[in-house]
């Protein structure tokens, strides 16, 4: 039937307008309410404050990360269902519940009063269309301009600032491209899955951060810290963080046995040419691609890409039950004759799951102590410049915190990643598809 156009293949413009209006809603939180905080909270109780604010916007999305899975579960393909049967109502519950959470506490005027008022307002439509709207657009583009060039003139002067401002963009490049591929880097590095990497990540990482953040403000209040003392705290707490994190290079597995790919079909190490690994004697008369992936774990405890390229003769079960019989590449030590296959991919080595656990322990701990700076930083931020350019220096933070460490720290973080790939999976129609098998000790 030829090459479709895969289904939904458009569906990231709707995300990236999602992440837009999110963007947009939560901007303003940065610059205008720490700021109000500060300036009407006593002075010793602003970071606890700060804290405690901070710590909910951590918390928060773990809960929207629950009913996002809830409503999931209320399947509508848009386009497709029609939202006015009855089997479908269930997914108009949650809007129903947004309209009823947004609903304005005033009702519109009567179509008698609109009337009148529509008739006073219609005799200066046209003057206020035409000459007052424009006017006043200049003016205020005017004043914000002849204010925006001497305000900012003034950060730029301020040492302390551009010193926290340079920081904070090298640390933010590095947290956020570990937070991007952080579920990934434990999938590849210790062989679990995508829901329990994302199940332990949410239960235990995140909480550690909300608490590190919380106990930044408490530590502040309690023992009344003064603005030098927020710079030392801060930079303590990351200075010890990033060492806690250099152990973590100790802490990853070997690469897996995989035919083909890093051991050849004989047990031999290293391979050289990955692409013509995959062929060997016991497969050549199956006529196997090298672009399927569907791995199998043989009686030897090595991974073959296929059954087919594993020499599988017969098999038996359904899914994941499946098992592989006369497999003539998976050759025990003590036996030369042909054994079976399971689904799915050989566990990683013995030592793999204690790794894990130690990993984890690294990895809280880690993340707490890095969070503990977080509140002291805005502290020292508030402090460092003049009261009236609270909003705009912290506002042009978040803006270069956004636009010079959350963009590229992902793209910079993914190509360096993709060098590590020793097996690439295809697409449908064609071309290069998402990586298969990593490099362990490259990707570490």
């Amino acid at each position: 039937a030829g090459c479709e156009k895969e289904v939904g293949s458009s569906m990231w413009i709707y995300v990236l307008l999602g992440n837009l209006l999110r963007g947009i809603g939560e901007t303003p939180i940065q610059p205008l309410g720490i700021t109000y905080i500060d300036d009407y909270a006593v002075e010793e109780n602003a970071a606890l404050y700060i804290g405690c604010v901070q710590t909910v916007a951590i918390i928060g999305p773990i809960f929207g990360f629950l009913l996002g899975s809830l409503c999931a579960k209320l399947y509508v393909d848009i386009g497709f269902v029609d939202l006015g049967k009855s089997e479908h109502s269930g997914f108009k519950h949650p809007v129903m519940l947004q309209n009823a959470c947004f609903r304005p506490k005033t009702l519109c005027l009567s179509s008698q009063h609109e009337g009148l008022a529509g008739a006073e307002f219609t005799c200066y439509k046209p003057l206020l269309t035409a000459i007052i709207l424009p006017l006043a657009s200049l003016l205020f583009l005017l004043f914000c301009l002849a204010d925006f060039l001497p305000s900012l003139k003034n950060l730029f002067g301020n040492p302390v600032y551009i010193l926290y401002l340079c920081a904070s963009i090298i640390q933010f490049n590095s947290l956020i491209g570990m937070v991007t591929y952080k579920p990934k880097y434990i999938e590849q590095q210790y062989g679990q899955t995508s829901s329990k990497t994302n199940f332990v990540i949410g239960l235990i990482n995140i909480p550690a951060v909300a608490f590190g953040i919380f106990s930044g403000g408490l530590i502040m209040k309690k023992f009344r810290i003064s603005v030098l003392g927020a710079a030392k705290l801060s930079l303590g707490s990351s200075f010890f963080g990033y060492l806690l994190l250099l152990l973590l290079f100790a802490m990853g597995c070997e690469n897996s046995d995989v035919a083909g790919l890093t051991v050849s079909y004989n047990r031999a190490k290293p391979m050289t040419d990955f692409e013509q690994g995959l062929f060997s004697e016991c497969n050549s008369g199956c006529l196997c691609s090298k672009n399927d992936w569907d791995p199998i774990c043989g009686d030897n405890g090595v991974t073959y890409v296929s059954a087919c390229l594993a020499g599988c003769q017969a098999s038996s079960g359904v899914g994941k039950n499946t098992v592989f019989f006369n497999c003539s590449c998976v050759r025990t030590f003590e036996s030369s004759q042909s054994s079976s296959a399971v689904v799915g991919p050989c566990q990683k080595g013995k030592d793999c799951p204690q790794m894990f656990l130690y990993f984890l322990v690294i990895s809280v701990i880690t993340s707490y102590t890095l969070s503990v700076g977080g509140t002291p930083g805005y502290i020292l931020l508030l402090r460092c410049i003049k009261p009236h350019l609270k909003s705009f220096a912290l506002g042009i933070y978040t803006l270069a915190i956004r636009v010079l460490a959350g963009i590229p720290a992902p793209v910079y973080f993914g190509v360096a990643i993709d060098t590590t790939c020793l097996k690439w999976g295809s697409k449908r129609c064609g071309g290069r598809g998402a990586c298969r098998l990593y490099d362990s000790s490259a990707l570490r």
